[in-house]
């Protein structure tokens, strides 16, 4: 029976997987181009699985032969020094599944006594290339466990100075080679002698004797900074050292590794007629309202989409006995994931805790107070983009990549911020849920309003800068979180332009209210305010609207009224 699988590789006869086939048919292009790239994409993103489907691609072919390497689980003695890390990959060669069932072993493994460094390896792999007719194809996954280390990077260094070499014809190598990890492998950088040998442990550079030590495997090099300078010949003369990219041949991989909801609807199809077999029960949904909610909470992040489809299969379906599924299916497990703990969200959390220049930028992004312009050459920005945190907008803007991550890190600032600041906890105890066990939204905001009054009401206070937007916002998350928590969610719909809003959508049982957070800037933009929020609660299909609306000036009036039908309170 088919499941839903979130770890490891996912298999097309044994998990419920979307069509990708349109994206390996990209990468395909990419090979038959006889390209050299790297799948750098976030944790988690499906790039192990990228590989398997492609190298079954591969594989329906005569052309092609794919071997299909993982660095995961090298240990640190295999970076000891060139030679024990080149026997270790041609033994690593030698034992790859496709090799094997193409008796190719042995013409690999004849040549292992002759490997002692990249020099030797790099004649073993031009030899065996030789020998063979197939177009061989290079895949090597997690190469993130080992992008740090130098002999690594005089590994990649040896398949570029081939590949360079085989464009003039003179030599032999890999038809075309993949890696696989988190970062762009194009943005390490070495200083290159002799093409890609390295140094010894010192080398000589003047007429003086001086010496630059450089460690006994190279580890010792610098990878950054300004480079140094050599002293060549007895007339003292300066060359500066080269600096460059192991990898700077890669070109760039394009394809769009998250799901569409095209891609997500593939999926669910499969699910539907498998599932109505395995039950002997007719299961059925509106596949592209379903599709399209999965993508609305996911931004088609793999791991996410799958997870929700298996929380819902696993853990919703067996304690009901109506096998469908709906939106409201995917909201509430939704919800659930974002109280959950996996090694994905503990990865954004200990970025967070560790970076502080980039929690800076995604607590100011997930608030909604500022939208900076998407740059990749900015390294926080570059690093938040990496581990998946952000994405680009149509207008090259920063944001949150999905709402499920938009979710997690506001509980996770809303969490900090409550321990320190205590003098909301007691306007957080007062009876929210009414008789009937609705949610009493106006009581919130009225006591949201009397809470900011008693806090923050003094001149002193208002003339500080303290009471920016972004902290009001802040405030009022703050506030209805632990109110709603376990029964309700929320999710947040930041609307650009002018009005800079944010729009906090509260769902609590079968209820959902629009509230719009938005600073005052005039009577003219608070109407023009009023109809966008009209508009937007007429888009999500509700009848009541609020608006909490800030105010820096230090004279302003703590007041409430209705007006238009939205019940305005001002702060």
């Amino acid at each position: 029976m088919k499941t839903f699988k979130i770890t490891g590789i996912c298999v097309p006869e044994e998990n419920f997987m979307v069509d990708t086939s349109g994206k390996i048919a990209q990468i395909m292009t990419m090979i038959r181009r006889k390209d050299y790239f790297v799948i750098n994409r976030p944790r988690q993103y499906g790039k192990t699985t990228t590989l398997a489907l492609l190298e079954r691609e591969l594989l329906k072919t005569d052309d092609y032969l794919p071997i299909f390497l993982s660095f995961e689980g090298v240990d640190s003695s295999s970076y000891e020094n060139p030679k024990v890390f080149c026997q270790k990959f041609l033994k690593k060669l030698v034992m790859d599944n496709n090799i094997v069932k193409n008796n190719y072993s042995e013409l690999l493994s004849a040549k292992g006594s002759e490997v002692t460094d990249f020099d030797t390896l790099s004649n073993a792999i031009s030899d065996f290339l030789l020998k063979i007719e197939k177009k061989i194809v290079l895949m090597i996954d997690e190469v993130d466990k080992s992008s740090d280390n130098q002999i690594f990077i005089y590994f990649l260094g040896m398949l570029r100075d081939k590949y360079l070499k085989s464009q003039m014809q003179k030599d032999n190598t890999f038809h075309s080679v993949i890696l696989a990890g988190l970062h762009d492998i194009k943005s390490l950088k070495m200083k290159i002698y002799s093409a890609y040998l390295p140094p010894a442990p010192s080398i000589n550079v003047g007429g003086d004797g001086s010496s630059i030590n450089v460690g006994r495997n190279g580890s010792g090099i610098s990878v950054g900074g300004s480079p140094p300078t050599f002293m060549g010949g007895a007339g003292g003369g300066q060359t500066e050292a080269k600096y460059n990219s192991p990898w700077n041949i890669a070109v760039d991989f394009e394809v769009d590794m998250s799901f569409s909801p095209e891609e997500i609807s593939s999926m669910l199809t499969d699910y539907t007629i498998s599932r109505s077999a395995d039950w002997k029960v007719s299961i059925t949904m509106d596949i592209l309202a379903v599709s399209e909610r999965i993508h609305f909470w996911t931004n088609g992040y793999p791991f996410l989409v799958s997870k929700l489809c298996k929380m819902i299969d696993e853990k919703v379906l067996p304690k009901r006995e109506n096998k469908n599924w709906d939106t409201t299916d995917i909201d509430n497990v939704a919800n659930a994931l974002c109280k959950e703990t996996n090694t994905l969200f503990e990865s954004i959390s200990k970025n967070l805790e560790n970076k502080e220049d980039v929690s800076r930028l995604i607590q100011s992004v997930v608030l909604g107070a500022d939208y900076y312009p998407f740059n990749l050459l900015n390294p926080v920005v570059n690093f938040a983009y990496m581990y998946g945190m952000i994405r680009c907008t149509e207008t090259h803007k920063i944001r949150i990549h999905n709402k499920i991550f938009e979710e997690i890190i506001t509980d996770y600032y809303v969490s900090k911020s409550l321990i320190n600041n205590g003098f909301l906890a007691s306007k957080i105890q007062e009876p929210y849920i009414k008789k009937n066990g609705r949610l009493d939204i106006e009581m919130i905001l009225l006591k949201f309003q009397e809470a900011v009054r008693e806090k923050y009401s003094n001149d002193d206070i208002w003339k500080s800068d303290e009471f920016l937007e972004k902290d009001l916002r802040m405030l009022f998350l703050m506030f209805l979180k632990p109110i709603i928590n376990g029964i309700g969610f929320s999710f947040k719909e930041v609307q650009t332009g002018a009005e800079k809003r944010l729009d906090v959508v509260v769902v609590f049982k079968d209820e959902k209210f629009v509230i719009e957070l938005k600073i005052w800037r005039g009577a003219e933009y608070h109407k023009k305010g009023l109809k966008q929020l009209k508009d937007y609660m007429k888009k999500e299909s509700v009848n009541k609207g609020y608006m909490l609306i800030m105010s820096k000036n230090k004279e302003k009036e703590f007041v409430s009224a209705k007006e238009n039908g939205v019940f305005c309170v001002y702060v």
